[in-house]
């Protein structure tokens, strides 16, 4: 691959280690920040990256080396220790972008939220218009089929007529 990027079988044959070794090492956490899959020829490959390398080169050299082989003074910092701040660093920077990309994303819900009590409030009112839309007409309705009812109690001799023309009987005409 490429400098920058080593599969599993690279790290565990540059640590001396077994792939089943580094792979333990990959947790979900690790593998969202320093894990990518490559497609190369049509077949999917796993990739540490560099900040990711120096994590398990960290890990692997601490781990595989003895305590009397390796002595650490913490007064000189080493070459080794350097690398682990820049990493440290580096995933810093990567959190504050992570981070800063998480407030534009509460700024822009809390915008919509706004906008959809606002919306909310505007069918409410537009609701109770309608509903006293409603009650007026049925008053007119109401008011004007009364007039009608009275209309109708006036004017009997129509009443009279009809039950005249009417026979209960068809023939005999």
């Amino acid at each position: 691959m490429s400098e920058n990027l080593k599969t599993i079988k690279e790290l565990a044959d540059e640590f001396n280690v077994s792939k089943q070794a580094v792979r333990k090492r990959l947790t979900e956490e690790f593998r969202a920040n320093h894990v990518e899959t490559v497609t190369s020829n049509g077949v999917k490959t796993l990739v540490v990256t560099y900040t990711g390398y120096m994590l398990l080169k960290q890990h692997f050299t601490t781990s595989n080396a003895t305590g009397n082989d390796k002595v650490t003074d913490t007064s000189n910092p080493t070459t080794g220790d350097l690398s682990v701040v820049k990493i440290l660093e580096q995933q810093l920077l990567v959190k504050d972008k992570q981070l800063e990309n998480k407030d534009s994303q509460i700024s822009q819900m809390q915008n919509l939220l706004d906008q959809q009590q606002r919306l909310a409030l505007q069918d409410k009112k537009l609701l109770e218009e309608y509903k006293e839309e409603i009650k007026e007409l049925k008053s007119l309705t109401t008011q004007s089929t009364s007039a009608n009812l009275f209309k109708d109690v006036d004017e009997p001799k129509d009443i009279e007529i009809d039950k005249k023309k009417r026979r209960w009987w068809p023939f005999g005409k």
